[in-house]
């Protein structure tokens, strides 16, 4: 009787014995083991997708519409006309916005900041009913003011000022002189300090002075020989917006 010989190889052999049975942990799940967690994930993106619509629908319906300004700018002072305003519709927080519902109600009034194409403005960018911006026996005066000449926080509009002449470079015996007790600043553009750089800048203000101190007034800030100080807020003012020259 003759034997057989396997012709299986010894190295055949042993990798065959080194393989696991039935796929071993290194197994790959099948397709039908994936698809509960694929349809869970498409669950979720689904409901995410309602959601988010959902909030856009929401944030649509409460909409509102504002006035806005139409023309490219327009300086303190500007007699305001219906050209110069545009409709705009705004979502969240609005407050103290004014509606367009009440937008010719302030048609006639003046500007008393400058505005720009596309802003939204308030009650505060306008003169109050019946307010002229420049009584009579008044007249607005530019100064441009650099430090050390005007509070470094700046100045706004509404604040209050003194003005003083102050002695230049040559005029060191010279006595620094008040050319107005109060003032009220109408329009404030720019900054001491430039925010960015800490580089020294200008500050643009516009205030309202008694008639007869035009020229001094002018003159010294032509020579930016001009000092501002800020006085208390409800401090009486040389010039009464409403009342002209006191």
């Amino acid at each position: 009787m003759s034997l057989s010989s396997s012709t299986r190889t010894p190295s055949q052999g042993a990798r065959a014995a080194g393989r696991p049975s039935g796929g071993g942990p290194n197994r790959l799940p099948s397709s039908r083991e994936r698809r509960p967690a694929l349809a869970a994930l498409a669950v979720i993106l689904i409901l995410l997708g309602a959601a988010g619509s959902a909030l856009i629908a929401l944030n649509s319906g409460n909409r509102s519409d504002f006035v806005a300004i139409s023309a490219d700018s327009l300086p303190p002072g500007h007699k305001l006309e219906a050209k110069d305003l545009s409709r705009g519709d705004l979502a969240g927080a609005t407050g103290g916005l004014i509606p367009w519902s009440q937008a010719s109600k302030y048609l006639g009034r003046y500007t008393t900041t400058w505005l720009y194409k596309d802003q939204f403005v308030t009650p505060e960018n306008f003169t109050k009913d019946g307010e002229q911006p420049i009584p009579a026996g008044a007249a607005l005066v530019g100064i441009s003011l650099e430090a050390g000449r005007a509070p470094s926080d700046g100045l706004s509009v509404g604040d209050i000022v003194s003005i003083t002449r102050v002695p230049t470079a040559n005029q060191d015996g010279a006595t620094p002189i008040t050319l107005v007790k109060a003032a009220t600043v109408t329009s404030s553009a720019g900054a001491i300090t430039d925010s960015k750089t800490n580089a020294n800048s200008s500050l643009n203000v516009t205030v309202l002075v008694p008639a007869d101190q035009i020229t001094t007034v002018g003159a010294a800030a032509a020579s930016k020989s001009l000092m501002l100080a800020k006085l208390a807020p409800g401090t009486k003012t040389d010039v009464e917006r409403n009342g002209g020259a006191n």
